[in-house]
């Protein structure tokens, strides 16, 4: 019974009591499990997490320099997110926080196996999820590519495939859009091969331009002329290795890059062999090509069949070796899509885009099945002027 004249309301002290209870029943939850999901009372869709780390070392890496990993997750997640010692506090919307979280631990995970983190990893687990989500089950540490430069790890299923194929040997077909990685990692699995000792050189190639390999009007000496039209497969060496191994590499003859037209009559043992861009082959390159295979030998065709530049009415040797190779012991074959692409936001946008495009309209095949307008044709849309 309350003393008279007293100004408490009825049920203050068991309410006060009964937050007591509640706080502390988190505060063990935080001490104990290091995570703990706090409701916000303004909407049922928002909560607060606390993420735990046991090696502290780890925890500048995890959140880069001025904390610039925290900020790329906050910007594109929509969540806060405050280091306090060896704890990440995250708050925002509950999906937008599930997603921080899982891609916080994927990315420490990583730092433990004394892999690296940077802007590309941290944006890749954003778009793509945590690697064993996005492979669909846990990252096999075989299929990680070690070389001086750079530890490389699949992002995606169609990556682990692609890795595992690589792993596998033999001739491995790479189809997609850009940006999924095709080229780069069979660079560093070529790479790694290298440094191993597994394989005595490397060959690099591409067509040297879109349609003809038509290089004499170019200035300069060989080199000069084709040097342009594999600065690609240059940039992905120089990310796998210091510049002054790749120079000496390629002067003893280990690395070779060359243009297509440069590989008839060879047999290639021994190597590791890359051919990118491969969509603009012709048929008869393409026979050529494939039929340099040696003794212990990889050879990687890569290309993307929506970027022919080939001219009209020739068919790619790519499309014509991947459907007649099919179902080949020995082969495989990997698909890429829009999921993959690893590269800038952007890049998957503008490929969805495209795809969308083509399918809508069958873009570039029915334009070319439609006649130019005569001179009496009058433009769509518009009726003729009566002549007067």
């Amino acid at each position: 019974m309350r003393p008279e004249g007293s100004s408490e309301k009825p049920g203050l002290v068991a309410n006060v009591e009964t937050a007591t209870q509640l706080s502390r029943e988190k505060s063990a939850a935080l001490s104990s499990t290091g995570n703990y999901d706090f409701p916000n009372k303004n909407s049922g869709n928002k909560k607060v997490a606390r993420l735990k780390f046991d090696d502290n070392s780890l925890i500048s890496l995890l959140c880069g320099e001025h904390d610039k990993h925290l900020a790329h997750m906050e910007k594109a997640l929509g969540v806060s997110i405050v280091p306090r010692g060896n704890f990440l506090s995250l708050s925002g919307p509950a999906d937008a926080v599930a997603t921080a979280r899982s891609g916080l631990q994927a990315l420490y995970d990583r730092l433990s196996r004394g892999l690296p983190v940077d802007s590309q990893e941290v944006e890749a687990v954003l778009r793509l999820g945590p690697p064993e989500k996005a492979s669909g089950s846990a990252v096999d540490e075989n299929l990680v590519i070690r070389t001086r430069k750079r530890h490389i790890s699949p992002r995606s299923k169609n990556q682990a495939a692609y890795l595992q194929a690589l792993r596998d040997g033999g001739l491995v077909f790479a189809l997609g859009p850009a940006g999924t990685g095709k080229t780069y990692l069979a660079v560093a699995a070529a790479v790694s091969r290298l440094m191993k000792g597994e394989i005595d050189h490397v060959v690099l190639s591409r067509p040297a331009v879109e349609a003809g390999e038509q290089l004499g009007f170019l200035p300069g000496d060989l080199r000069e002329k084709v040097d342009p039209y594999l600065r690609p497969l240059y940039d992905a060496l120089h990310d796998m290795m210091p510049r002054n191994q790749v120079v000496k590499r390629m002067a003893d003859g280990d690395i070779e890059v060359a243009p297509l037209a440069f590989m008839r009559g060879r047999t290639l043992s021994n190597a590791f062999v890359i051919l990118d861009e491969a969509q603009n082959t012709t048929s008869v390159q393409m026979k050529m090509f494939l039929t340099r295979l040696g003794e212990n030998a990889n050879m990687v065709v890569t290309g993307d069949l929506s970027q022919v530049d080939l001219p009209h009415g020739t068919r790619s040797g790519l499309r014509d070796a991947t459907e007649i190779l099919d179902g080949t012991e020995g082969i495989s074959i990997v698909h890429f899509d829009d999921g993959d692409v690893v590269r800038h936001p952007l890049v998957t946008q503008i490929v969805r885009a495209y795809d969308a495009f083509e399918k809508k309209t069958e873009a570039g095949r029915e334009y070319m099945k439609t006649p130019s307008p005569g001179p009496d044709s009058a433009p769509r849309g518009k009726s003729k002027r009566k002549q007067t």
